[in-house]
């Protein structure tokens, strides 16, 4: 009696909580842990109260889950991924999804969507037959069985009514007639149910993964891969290569709060393959788009500077499917970075042959074969890629670039030649864009005046071309005149000119006019303040620590002067750490 008393009290508190709740409007950031922790917290408590004592039919059923799924749809959040990776995955989930539904009791209409967010490390499903599947779960994945497995997980929380039973919990909870409840949080279904039914999820879930013919060792695989995420991002708090992002670390934290033990769950379908003699289905199909997630990871890794795991893991997903344009953009410029010329101008020379009118990929693979050294081949194998497209960039482009390489090549009858033909069509007026190019490309060819003039006159037609404003800054310095070296690089060394949508690729936020900053405050003796921006640019962009990438870039001046900081730095290091070791008087 004593026990049947307190058990009503708590249920009292708890609803009269909620009531009060209701009522009291707080303004809070929206995220999702305060639903997640707070389902967690009582579905175990509310779950034992009586639901209606009919069910939900299995026509309103499906029209909350369809009002839900449309609203979800219209408020969505950004996706972190192109629209062609959706257009891969989504239709590949789809027919594995279909194939495990065809054995669920409930003859819904089964319907599966894919949330193309990488912070989204979950899946769930809403009443009538919606099921999502986040990347962020997905990439964790190397098998078609695991992704089976998570899909017959979440199909059973329909089929065994856990989705229908919490809109009624809702409803009692909230007091909503039938026609409002379509209205309930979406976020109330990420998190998880009670202990009994997530088991209950495994349990049937993986039964009906082996039913479509896959192994039970995707839910087991799955499990344990969920749960090396856990420990290292949320348990042990380190600093990984790839940090997960706050919406991530939340959605994982709720769901260990709100799901049973790994070990209980893995004992579980241990213990189901050897009742039901599973014991021989350890053949697994591999996931058929994980290409998609290694380029996304390749992706991530280049934007985290660990150039060596973007282009392995852009090599591993183009292996697998080599007509990808993002992942070449990745190795390109992650062997770039790794100062691999030769590899980065074949994966350029890759993107040039797909998309021969490209001026952005026709400069980097020129560039490319100008830091590669060797100049009068990288002349020939232009000429070679022009002569074989000539369906490709406008003809004056294409003219500047064979004579920015001929310039760097000392091949100064075939530069000159080059150069008036471009005179004769624009005169002394080049258009911005070009004279900004052939300017850059005296620069490296060692022409510091003639780069200079071509600068000028492009940085003064666009005011706002950050780039032509930075080349212009490092001719200069050549010019010695590093004061208006200095007004240049300080115009934009603020500025991130990369592209916030992170569906492409983008650039590195620019390390470059920093560096232009401190050489000409190392050239100019103003050593403290070259050093506080030399340790700026070299931690934004670690490529100009390497030695060989500086001097295949820039001037010998340039890569001199980075290298005197680079020592300078150390040395003073170096100093501080033996006035840290000195014994105190």
């Amino acid at each position: 009696m004593k026990y049947r008393v307190l058990l009503i009290s708590i249920i009292a508190l708890t609803i009269a909580a909620l009531f009060l709740s209701e009522k009291r409007k707080v303004d809070a950031p929206v995220r999702p842990d305060p639903i997640l922790y707070f389902v967690a917290d009582t579905e175990r408590e509310l779950g034992r109260l009586p639901v209606a004592a009919t069910r939900l039919s299995d026509r309103q059923e499906i029209q909350i889950g369809d009002e839900m799924a449309g609203r979800r749809a219209r408020f969505s959040p950004d996706s972190s991924q192109s629209e062609a990776n959706v257009k891969e995955v989504e239709p590949y989930l789809i027919q594995v999804g279909s194939r495990v539904a065809a054995h669920a009791h409930r003859k819904l209409p089964y319907r599966f969507h894919y949330i193309p967010r990488s912070d989204f490390i979950n899946a769930f499903a809403l009443p009538g037959g919606h099921v999502y599947v986040g990347a962020g779960l997905m990439e964790l994945m190397d098998s078609e069985d695991e992704l089976a497995a998570i899909l017959g997980h979440e199909i059973e929380h329909i089929d065994h009514y856990h989705c229908a039973e919490r809109v009624q919990l809702e409803a009692r909870l909230r007091h909503l007639p039938l026609h409002e409840l379509v209205q309930l949080p979406v976020q109330l279904f990420e998190a998880g149910y009670s202990k009994d039914q997530e088991l209950e999820a495994d349990r049937e879930g993986t039964r009906l993964a082996v039913l479509a013919s896959y192994s039970p060792l995707g839910a087991i695989r799955m499990f344990e891969a969920f749960e090396r995420l856990y420990r290292e991002y949320v348990v042990r708090a380190s600093t990984p290569q790839e940090e997960l992002t706050q919406v991530a670390r939340d959605t994982l934290a709720g769901y260990f709060r709100s799901h049973p033990r790994t070990s209980e769950r893995i004992e579980q379908i241990n213990q189901m393959i050897a009742e039901e003699h599973w014991g021989n289905m350890t053949r697994e199909r591999p996931l058929e788009v994980a290409y998609v997630f290694w380029t996304e990871r390749a992706r991530r890794a280049y934007f985290a500077k660990h150039y060596q795991e973007a282009a392995g893991l852009a090599k591993h997903s183009l292996d697998a499917r080599p007509d990808q344009p993002l992942a070449w953009q990745v190795l390109g410029r992650a062997e770039f970075a790794l100062a691999d010329f030769s590899q980065a101008g074949a994966a350029y020379r890759k993107l040039l042959d797909s998309t021969p009118t490209s001026e952005d990929y026709l400069h980097a693979y020129a560039d490319s074969l100008a830091a590669r050294g060797d100049n009068s081949r990288a002349v020939r194998e232009l000429q070679i890629w022009l002569t074989d497209h000539p369906e490709g960039s406008a003809l004056a482009v294409r003219k500047v670039e064979l004579a920015g390489l001929m310039l760097v090549a000392h091949d100064r009858v075939g530069a000159e030649a080059a150069v008036a033909q471009l005179n004769a069509a624009f005169g002394a007026a080049w258009p911005p864009e070009l004279a900004g190019r052939i300017g850059w490309w005296n620069y490296r060819a060692g022409n510091y005046s003639a780069a200079s003039n071509y600068l000028t006159q492009a940085a003064h037609q666009r005011l706002d071309d950050e780039t032509v404003i930075t080349q212009l800054g490092w001719a200069l310095i050549e010019q010695r005149d590093f004061e208006d070296a200095l007004l240049r690089f300080d115009a934009v060394k603020g500025s991130v000119p990369f592209s916030a949508d992170t569906r492409v690729l983008g650039f590195l936020p620019r390390a470059e006019p920093r560096m232009g900053s401190a050489v000409a405050h190392w050239l100019a003796r103003q050593k403290d303040e070259a050093l506080r921006e030399f340790s700026i640019a070299a931690d934004a962009q670690p490529e100009w620590l390497n030695p060989h990438w500086t001097r295949a870039l820039y001037s010998p001046t340039v890569a001199k002067a980075v290298a005197e900081m680079q020592t300078e730095k150390s040395k003073r290091q170096q100093a501080r750490r033996a006035d840290r070791n000195q014994p105190t008087a």
